[in-house]
């Protein structure tokens, strides 16, 4: 084998778990395929030590501190496909300068994270990141006291309102349509004097800094925002567990027992690619779980 770990993705967990993995004396090549998921916002939030930081620089610091390791190696390199073997897996992909690669290694880490599917409406894209917020623990702080908008149907929509009111007592919903909010929701929308509007919207307006000016609807009435939450669904960023038939959750995760690893032998996952909350301190945690248990079954099977 070429190596012992192959890690594919090099966010939070997966340099996390290269770190640990190195100063096991394990060799391992990271796989970086590309900016993370958060690389739209302006900082990293919650991350101690580290709370503010931009992402590029808290991934930057990462790659930094596995270069004193000399059994990891990281390479700019896509994979794109991923088989079992004897002993391990065979891997396959394409390098950052567009060449053919192909590899094995006894184990794989995934930690490719998920990606985002926003609204087809203007301006969500536009100011995901800065006006268009995920995460109210990340990114409720920045906009304590502001005038917000929550964005979504039923009752995740009025959870993620009722949550909110920990940073703004001045919250509207917007469902751009029929909210289907039963009338248990409403009641409570109105006890916490939350705002609801089921108008469609035309798009989003924003400002040179970033924040939203308002929510605009299609009838010309507009409501006056400074960011705006939802929950957006998400699909995994690679398709490679699916492939290798790995379980996947009914959410879309993919699935892995209490040591990290999946429903395929010696493949495990970790970050945003398993099912959990999504943060960066804890997909960085949940790296160095995985490597643990990767590691810790990999000495029993060497001396097995």
């Amino acid at each position: 084998m070429d190596y012992d770990v192959l890690v594919i993705g090099a966010g939070s967990a997966g340099l996390s778990a290269a770190l640990t993995l190195g100063r096991c004396r394990r060799r391992v090549l990271v796989a970086d395929g590309g900016a993370p998921r958060n690389a739209p916002s302006g900082a990293v939030h919650g991350f101690l030590t580290r709370d503010g930081v931009r992402p590029t620089k808290l991934l930057a610091l990462g790659r930094e501190q596995l270069d004193p390791y000399p059994t990891v190696e990281l390479r700019e390199l896509k994979v794109t496909g991923i088989k079992q073997v004897t002993d391990g897996f065979q891997a396959t992909g394409t390098t950052g300068q567009g060449h053919a690669w192909s590899g094995t290694a006894r184990r794989v880490v995934l930690a490719t994270g998920v990606e985002d599917v926003l609204p087809a409406l203007p301006g969500f894209r536009e100011y995901w990141g800065s006006g268009v917020l995920h995460c109210p623990y990340c990114h409720g702080y920045e906009v304590r006291d502001l005038p917000l908008a929550i964005y979504g149907r039923g009752k995740a929509a009025v959870n993620l309102a009722l949550l909110l009111t920990n940073w703004s007592s001045d919250i509207t919903v917007v469902t751009d349509g029929p909210g289907n909010i039963s009338a248990y929701g409403r009641q409570r929308l109105r006890q916490l004097h939350i705002g609801l509007s089921q108008e469609p919207i035309a798009r989003l307006v924003g400002g040179p800094d970033g924040l939203l000016r308002c929510v605009e609807f299609t009838d010309g009435t507009y409501l006056e925002r400074k960011a705006l939450f939802l929950h957006a669904p998400q699909e995994q960023r690679s398709a490679l567990a699916t492939e290798l038939g790995a379980r996947i959750t009914g959410k879309g995760a993919v699935w892995v027992d209490k040591n990290s690893q999946t429903s395929i032998p010696g493949l495990y996952a970790a970050g945003d690619t398993a099912p959990g909350q999504q943060q960066a301190l804890l997909a960085a945690a949940a790296g160095c779980q995985a490597a643990i248990c990767l590691n810790e079954a990999l000495t029993k099977a060497q001396m097995a």
